[in-house]
């Protein structure tokens, strides 16, 4: 008995996978839709595992900047996804023009629900062909400030200096200003500020500094550094610092400090002080004239 209704209850599950059903005019089972199903995830994980292997693997081999092997990568992988789309679509004899309503209904809802997701992807295919931003850039769009390290369909990645990762939707990089300290090269120059005292002698000032950028390792010998004498500032006599580094072009902050850090030392050894503000007071006559009142005289009044 207890066999009997083991066998029976297999049968139910046959039966149940089994029913049949139309779509389109085609038969279908929930056998066969679990099927082109496991089919789709099965495309979509394939083409991650293929952009992948291009991009850590088969590309470098050859050479290639790591943005345009991203690049490539992403680009294999939409073409690997809908060819599959498409192959199992014609193997299930699903005729995509039976769904021609269902596609309407699908474009109505991009254009109202889904008007942002389809925006962040059509930009995302910009970026990919006319590369505003490349993976590897160091860019800043808004308060963020960081590495791009990925571009996706819908969004990308950022990650900060602080080790913070940020996800920007696409069209911010096409609707909105976006600074790419990278974009044609990694090398950038760098304007630090320097005020010195009234009483120094600026070729003097000159000679020290440049000297001590010479020892700092990440700056680059050409072109050169330079100390551009800026203004005559209220409290003291201004300075530019112009260097150029590839070293860190993602890190500018970190150069900066290091060269205030060797300058503090070298100018204190040196004796040359660096100003604080500052206001002198003049008073000129008729002060002597003046009443003061006593403090218990203001509380009286």
């Amino acid at each position: 008995m207890e066999e009997l209704s083991e066998n029976s209850f297999f049968e139910l599950i046959v039966e149940i996978f089994t029913y049949p059903f139309h779509i389109g005019g085609k038969e279908f089972t929930p056998l066969s839709i679990i099927t082109i199903l496991f089919a789709f995830v099965l495309v979509f994980v394939l083409s991650s595992k293929l952009k992948k292997m291009l991009v850590n693997r088969v590309l470098p081999k050859y050479g290639l900047d790591e943005s345009v092997s991203y690049n490539i990568g992403t680009i294999s992988r939409y073409f690997f996804v809908s060819i599959g789309c498409i192959i199992i679509f014609q193997s299930s004899g699903i005729n995509l023009s039976s769904l021609s309503v269902l596609i309407g209904a699908l474009g109505v809802g991009i254009g109202f629900g889904l008007q942002t997701i389809a925006d962040n992807f059509i930009s995302g295919v910009i970026i990919l062909f006319e590369q505003p931003i490349k993976v590897g850039d160091m860019i800043e769009i808004g308060d963020t400030r960081g590495k791009v390290v990925e571009i996706n369909s819908r969004s990308s990645t950022i990650l900060t200096n602080d080790n913070i990762t940020v996800i920007v939707p696409n069209s911010q990089f096409i609707s909105n200003n976006v600074i790419n300290w990278s974009h044609n090269e990694k090398r950038v120059r760098l304007r630090i500020p320097i005020g010195v005292s009234y009483n120094e002698d600026p070729n003097e000032v000159k000679r020290i500094t440049l000297e001590v950028i010479n020892h700092i390792d990440g700056i680059m010998k050409s072109p050169a550094p330079d100390l551009m004498f800026v203004e005559w500032g209220d409290n003291s006599i201004n300075f530019t610092l112009n260097v150029w580094t590839v070293k860190y072009y993602s890190q500018p902050g970190h150069l900066k400090s290091m060269i205030y850090y060797k300058l503090f030392e070298r100018f204190k050894h040196e004796g040359i002080s660096i100003p604080f503000p500052q206001r002198d007071l003049n008073i000129g006559s008729g002060w002597e004239n003046i009443q003061f009142k006593k403090p218990e005289e203001v509380r009286e009044n």
